[in-house]
Order: C-alpha cells, then structure tokens, then sequence
C-alpha cells in the first residue's frame, strides 16, 4: 500500500483567512490559498485546481499503461479536468470532472483509443475515488513520425 500526504494550514476564519497548502514531495511548499483564490482568481491554489490536477494526471497515466498494455509504445497524450464547483443551498458542492484528451498515438484504431480511453476515465484511482458525475472528450489529433 503507497499512502501519500499534503497538508493545510488556515489562519484566520471565513474570507479574511488565509490558508497554505503543502506535499509530501515537496511539489507545493506553502502555496498560498483562501477565499480570494478560491473565487475571485487570485494568485494561489484551490482545492478543486488540485483536485483537476490529480484527476487529469491520474487519468492519462492510466490511459497510457492501457495503450502500452495494448503493444502502443509511442504517442502523446495531454488530458485537461475541468472540475465545476456550484452553489448548493448555503455551500457549495463539487458536480463533476469533464476530461478533454488530446491524443497522437500511431499505430492504433481511433475506436480502440476511444475505448481505452473510457475504461481509463472508469478505472483511474482518481476516477474512482470522485462521486462526481464525469464526462470524456476526446480529440485524436494526426499522429507524426517519429
């Protein structure tokens, strides 16, 4: 079992708070976060830009260990999660991740990418783990020689 950590400090209460957010990696260091970044797009952090990072990267891992696993060894993939917040009586609540994939991968099917693809947006741990509802578009893109 891999258990990975981040952790959040808030100082203050309500929108004149301030919160900080870090990695275990060490990737975000005290990244700053809080309502003006939240929802008046300050410069920091949020939690569903994070939340849109770790299912976009999570999603096109698995997509591409799925294309390997296929005998696709070449191609690139770049997945984008737009993670909606909406308004929900007095709070908010998180609706849905839409991916977008954008793929050159030579040597397979357009179908058959398509199909990864969605068993990749059904079986990340990322996918799994989100109760959201969740779309994929997919734009196939010519592939290039390599």
């Amino acid at each position: 079992m891999i258990t990975r950590t981040a952790r959040a400090r808030y100082e203050g209460m309500g929108k004149t708070g301030k919160g900080w957010v870090s990695t275990q990696s060490g990737v975000l260091q005290d990244q700053r976060y809080g309502f003006n970044t939240r929802f008046e797009n300050e410069p920091g952090t949020n939690p569903e830009e994070l939340i849109a990072a770790a299912h976009a990267s999570c999603f096109t891992m698995a997509l591409s260990f799925a294309l390997a696993g296929a005998g696709v060894n070449d191609g690139t993939l770049e997945s984008e999660a737009q993670v909606k917040l909406e308004q929900d009586g007095a709070g908010f609540t998180v609706t849905r991740s839409d991916l977008k994939l954008t793929a050159s991968v030579p040597g397979i099917d357009e179908g058959r990418l398509r199909e990864l693809a969605e068993e990749a947006k059904r079986n990340c741990p990322i996918s799994k783990l989100l109760k959201a509802e969740m779309n994929l578009e997919v734009e196939v893109r010519e592939a290039t020689a390599a």
